[in-house]
């Protein structure tokens, strides 16, 4: 067998035609393996009659849902690499990604026909624009319609045209610089993925996998995988949705899934728990973000194991994941590394810290990504010797149990998205009265963390906090922004010009606004 991912599902479609596959919460739609499989063919044969070959990018705009699930499989088959993309983001940042990776063409749901006229109005040189319409009312103009293109086309398994370390997708995350890069996963390397997951973390036949985040993020693209490869149908919200999480949890036999710890604040403040069922519920990871030690408590005293994983884009998911067994002896820790993974802490010289000494964390494996797109000067630096250097900083003990006190150190982690500070920073910057400015994170009870913006204006410029927030409005998608601005004379800078955030963190300590 090949190692191409969209094989998988015509596997399971093979072992298992009749077992259940995929459940559309809000639609109530549910699918067969075999019923997933086909349409999965239909969509790959129909991009494929249009000229989509082996190689070409298809961008993905849509919520979860069970189009974005056969396009993942369908696209892999046929050897197209699938951009997923960010529904938070606005147009400008849309099109940058669209621009950057080549993209052929966008497939897109029906509630975000705004923006994808914006971004038609731009002239970019994408072949096909493909529309979701969820069963509503309503056409595009320029766009083709998806059911009825998959409708058309043959249900037959495609030609099979990539495989191994041919191109699966490139999912696109914040970069320092303020830019996004995307990193390229292959087939190979997410198979690799599903594996190191599934021998690590207890995962069954027969499973049923809770499926909160966005598809776009790799915390939940690749549970998506390893869930079809270890043959779990995966119940799908189309957005979280915090009041509804025990309720399906009893009504679907929830076995497992995975919440960021925003996510995990949010259920329990739902105040639902105690009348619903959730005997059949073993586990929920937790990632994007160090898991509060009460938070986990609190889950604990509801007989609900929190395991805490730690992972990356970059590395198609796994680094490191907490044990049941430690869940709650080594609260606050992240764990040793996944089975088929190995992980590092080292020092600024390259050694490997001492037990309870602050380093980087570095993690090799078959799963890592093949490069960022384009970008050979940020894969060198990334990816050194087979090992992916994070910019993490940890400690590790002296049974390789990981403890990740920050996550980059100038990164805000708000509600599990990832905000880099300096595309922040670069927004802000271009408002014709800033003459400096540097971003910080603030704590926030309700999302973890918050974008909060110091600001120095020009000397002939009188700015206030509601001009510079309002200025970020269109220009950065809504968790980037900046919940508060504070104005001073000067930004702390070190001689070689840095910013010292440590400095601004200790004058603005928070927390945030709401």
């Amino acid at each position: 067998m090949q190692e191409n991912l969209g094989l998988y599902l015509a596997k399971r479609a093979q072992l298992g035609p009749q077992r259940e596959a995929l459940v559309e919460l809000e639609r109530g739609r549910r699918f067969t393996n075999a019923e997933l499989n086909a349409r999965a063919n239909r969509i790959a044969n129909a991009l494929a009659e249009r000229g989509v070959a082996a190689g070409d990018r298809v961008a993905v705009l849509t919520m979860n849902g069970a189009e974005f699930v056969e396009s993942y499989f369908g696209l892999a088959k046929i050897g197209a690499v699938m951009v997923p993309l960010n529904w938070r983001l606005v147009a400008d940042e849309l099109a940058f990604i669209l621009e950057d990776s080549g993209s052929s063409a966008l497939l897109f749901d029906h509630e975000f026909d705004a923006v994808v006229g914006e971004l038609h109005g731009r002239g970019l040189a994408l072949d096909h624009w493909v529309r979701v319409s969820g069963g509503e009312s309503g056409t595009s103009e320029f766009a083709l319609d998806y059911d009825a293109i998959a409708e058309a086309a043959s249900p037959a398994e495609p030609e099979i045209r990539a495989a191994d370390e041919d191109l699966l997708f490139i999912m696109y995350t914040s970069g320092t610089t303020g830019l996004p890069k995307g990193a390229v996963h292959t087939h190979a390397s997410m198979a690799a993925s599903s594996v190191t997951m599934n021998m690590t973390a207890d995962m069954r036949y027969g499973d049923r996998y809770l499926q909160m985040l966005p598809l776009f993020h790799v915390g939940a693209l690749a549970p998506l995988t390893g869930s079809v490869h270890r043959g779990a149908t995966v119940v799908l919200m189309r957005a979280f949705d915090p009041s509804s999480v025990f309720p399906t949890i009893e009504r679907e036999r929830i076995t497992s899934g995975l919440a960021v710890p925003a996510m995990l604040r949010f259920m329990l403040a739902a105040d639902n728990h105690e009348k619903h069922d959730r005997s059949t519920l073993r586990w929920l990871m937790s990632g994007a973000a160090p898991v509060p030690v009460p938070l986990i408590e609190q889950y604990a005293a509801l007989g609900i194991e929190i395991h805490q994983v730690y992972g990356l884009t970059e590395t198609g998911g796994p680094a490191c994941l907490i044990s049941p067994e430690e869940a709650i002896a080594k609260a606050g820790s992240t764990g040793p590394a996944f089975f088929h993974t190995d992980v590092r802490v080292v020092r600024e010289d390259g050694h490997d810290a001492l037990p309870g000494e602050i380093g980087e964390v570095i993690i090799r494996g078959r799963h890592l990504m093949k490069e960022y797109w384009n970008r050979p000067e940020a894969t060198a630096e990334t990816l050194r010797d087979g090992w992916l250097h994070s910019g993490d900083l940890a400690t590790i003990d002296e049974e390789g149990v990981v403890y990740i006190p920050d996550r980059k150190k100038d990164m805000i982690i708000s509600g599990g998205e990832n905000v880099y500070p300096a595309e922040v920073e670069n927004a802000i910057s271009a408002h014709p009265g800033v003459a400096d400015v540097a971003v910080i994170g603030m704590p926030s009870a309700k999302w973890g963390e918050s974008a909060a913006a110091i600001v120095v204006a020009k000397p002939d410029r009188e700015l206030g906090e509601h001009e510079i927030l309002e200025f970020c409005q269109g220009k950065l998608a809504r968790y980037k922004q900046p919940r508060c601005v504070h104005f001073v004379d000067e930004i702390p800078r070190n001689p070689t010009g840095k910013i010292l955030k440590r400095i601004l963190r200790e004058q603005f300590p928070g927390p945030a606004p709401e």
